[in-house]
């Protein structure tokens, strides 16, 4: 039997819970293939599952493995599955999670080819994060030329996506971000930094938006001064905390979550190897280290995107 490490849990709880173990490597069923993983990406929300937060409405079987974002190679084809060969190098988002492994059998429909211009543990940073950013601009935002759009939250690993999206739509981009984030965001394209550290936002924001984008979680009264800075017939979408617009301001508001889309995720990797978007990753850390990465970001130690690597 050929085995494999792994990182994963047996229960709930705090990062440490988190262990590196061997297990058998997966086989391909039909359908499926097996990648070689060249690495994953550390995403809020898994931290947020390993906590137990999400079991009424995600629950999984445990042992689980995390690791919903995965670029890799694939090693092995399982019968029936077409367009992919022994060696192709792929990406995809997997919703069962499963990547944070030295390999990872998952269906052949959720991949797609990888960005050839970047390396492709990097490319394992654009799934959960782009598609997410993809269709909070574009599907909800409904960003186009001409518009000002406030997002907020720009220094995350989503926030970088969004940033370029809204940029590469035509917008004009007012961003909210700390300190030791202004100057990535500034590189992502964003023509106004506000440190949000620094005082209310409105304060420093010279009118009204077309659309607001929030990407963090807001506690109730921050939402609340969130709202009236858009401008009737505007838009508020969060990927967070839901925002409510005053009662007539004449907004359209909503939360969203990001599902899993091949051809935006195809549309994605066209625009890193056009050099349109780039993927920024603040770190990389090996998989042995996935108890720490999850320490730290729930901690807000993280800044961009932090890849896994096996």
């Amino acid at each position: 039997m050929t085995m494999m490490k792994t990182a994963r849990f047996h229960e709930y709880g705090d990062s440490s819970v988190i262990r590196y173990e061997t297990v058998p490597r997966p086989r391909p069923a039909p359908g499926d293939v097996l990648v070689r993983v060249a690495a994953t990406s550390f995403n809020p929300t898994e931290a947020a599952l390993r906590a137990g937060m999400l079991q009424s409405f995600l629950p999984v079987d445990l042992p689980y493995t995390p690791g919903w974002d995965v670029a890799g190679t694939v090693a092995e084809i399982g019968a029936g599955v077409e367009g992919f060969a022994v060696g192709d190098r792929v990406v995809g988002r997997l919703d069962s999670g499963g990547a944070a492994a030295e390999y990872v059998r998952t269906p052949a429909a959720v991949l797609v080819a990888a960005p050839a211009s970047v390396p492709l543990a990097t490319a394992a940073a654009l799934p959960v994060a782009g598609l997410t950013a993809w269709q909070a601009v574009f599907d909800h935002g409904k960003v186009a030329t001409g518009q000002r759009v406030l997002v907020n939250g720009a220094g995350g690993g989503v926030g970088g996506f969004v940033t370029q999206l809204a940029k590469h739509a035509g917008a004009e981009v007012i961003a909210t971000a700390g300190p030791r984030s202004t100057e990535a965001v500034l590189r992502q394209g964003a023509d106004q930094v506000i440190d949000y550290t620094a005082g209310p936002v409105g304060a420093a924001l010279d009118g009204p938006v077309d659309t607001l984008l929030n990407l963090v979680p807001l506690s109730p009264p921050d939402a609340e001064a969130l709202a009236p800075l858009v401008r009737p017939g505007g838009r508020i979408v969060s990927i967070a905390t839901p925002i409510q617009p005053p009662a007539g301001a004449g907004v359209t508001a909503m939360h969203m979550v990001a599902r899993n889309d091949v051809a935006h995720l195809a549309a994605l990797v066209e625009l890193v190897d056009a050099g349109v978007l780039s993927i920024d990753i603040s770190t990389s850390r090996p998989l042995g280290d996935l108890a720490d990465v999850h320490h730290l970001g729930e901690a807000g130690q993280i800044r961009g995107k932090v890849i896994i690597v096996p």
